[in-house]
C-alpha cells in the first residue's frame, strides 16, 4: 500500500533511520531505539509516548520508525504537527484506522486547542481498538502538558512513556562522528571538536552543517579540514 503520508505533501527525511541514529551502548537513549523497533516489528506496544528537549532527536526517532514500519510493508502517516497546526483535525485523522501505525510529531503545539484535544482523544480510541500502533512525540511528559480535556490527559498516561535524553558535548562529538562515518566522510577529533565549538549545539543544526560539509567535500575533492570547514561554513 502506498503511505497515505504522499497525499499530505509530507517526506520523510533519508537519513532518519534506526541504524542512523547515535546512540550511546547501554544508556536510556538505546533502551528507546529497542523498543520503538519493538513496537513497529511485533506490535507489543500499541501506544508509545516519547519526549524530551528540543534537538534531542525526537523527530529522527519517528521518522526511522517510519521507515521501518515502510520496509515492513506496512501502511503508515507520519504527522509533523508543526505544520499542520492550521488545519481541521478531524479532516486529517480522517480514514487512519485502516493504517497499521499512526507517527504524531511535535503534541505540545496542538495540546491547548479544543478541536485539536477532542479529534486526538477520538484518534486514540478508535486506533486502541482496532489494535493499530500509535507513536507520539512532545517536548513535555505527558502530566506536564496543559491538556484541557481530563479525558485525553489520562489516555495519554495508558502507554509506555520514554525519556530521550539530550547528548551530553563529548557524546555530541562521537554523534558527529558517527554520522560523517556513515557518509563515507572522515572526521577526526580535531576537525569535530572544532566544529562542536564554533556551531549551536543543537543535533539538528549540526547534522545540516555536516551536510553541507559533504557536498562541498564531493565537490571540490577536500578532505574536511580546519581551513576547508573555516571556507564552507564561515566559522
Amino acid at each position: 500500500m502506498i503511505p497515505q503520508q504522499l497525499s499530505l505533501g509530507v517526506s520523510l527525511n533519508d537519513d532518519a533511520t534506526f541504524e542512523n541514529f547515535y546512540a550511546p551502548d547501554s544508556t536510556a537513549n538505546t533502551h528507546i531505539v529497542a523498543a520503538l523497533r519493538a513496537q513497529i516489528a511485533n506490535g507489543n506496544e500499541s501506544f508509545i509516548y516519547v519526549w524530551g528537549a528540543p534537538g534531542c532527536g525526537l523527530t529522527h526517532l519517528l521518522q526511522a520508525a517510519c521507515h521501518q514500519a515502510q520496509t515492513l510493508g506496512k501502511s503508515f502517516q507520519y504527522f509533523p504537527l508543526r505544520d499542520l497546526v492550521g488545519y481541521a483535525p478531524h479532516e486529517l485523522f480522517a480514514g487512519l484506522e485502516t493504517l497499521d501505525f499512526v507517527c504524531l510529531d511535535g503534541l505540545d503545539l496542538v495540546i491547548g486547542r479544543s478541536e485539536w484535544e477532542l479529534a486526538l482523544f477520538n484518534l486514540f480510541n478508535v486506533l486502541r481498538d482496532l489494535g493499530k500502533l500509535l507513536l507520539v512525540a512532545a517536548v513535555h511528559s505527558p502530566r506536564e502538558l496543559a491538556v484541557q480535556l481530563p479525558d485525553l490527559a489520562s489516555r495519554l498516561q495508558w502507554g509506555a512513556t520514554f525519556h530521550l535524553h539530550t547528548l551530553d558535548d563529548t557524546e555530541k562529538q562521537q554523534a558527529l562522528q558517527f554520522r560523517a562515518r556513515a557518509r563515507g566522510l572522515e572526521l577526526n577529533d580535531e576537525v569535530a571538536t572544532y566544529i562542536l565549538q564554533r556551531l549551536p549545539r543543537d543535533m539538528n543544526e549540526l547534522f545540516l552543517q555536516l551536510n553541507r560539509l559533504d557536498h562541498a567535500s564531493l565537490a571540490e575533492q577536500r578532505k574536511l579540514t580546519i581551513p576547508f570547514v573555516k571556507k564552507i561554513l564561515g566559522v
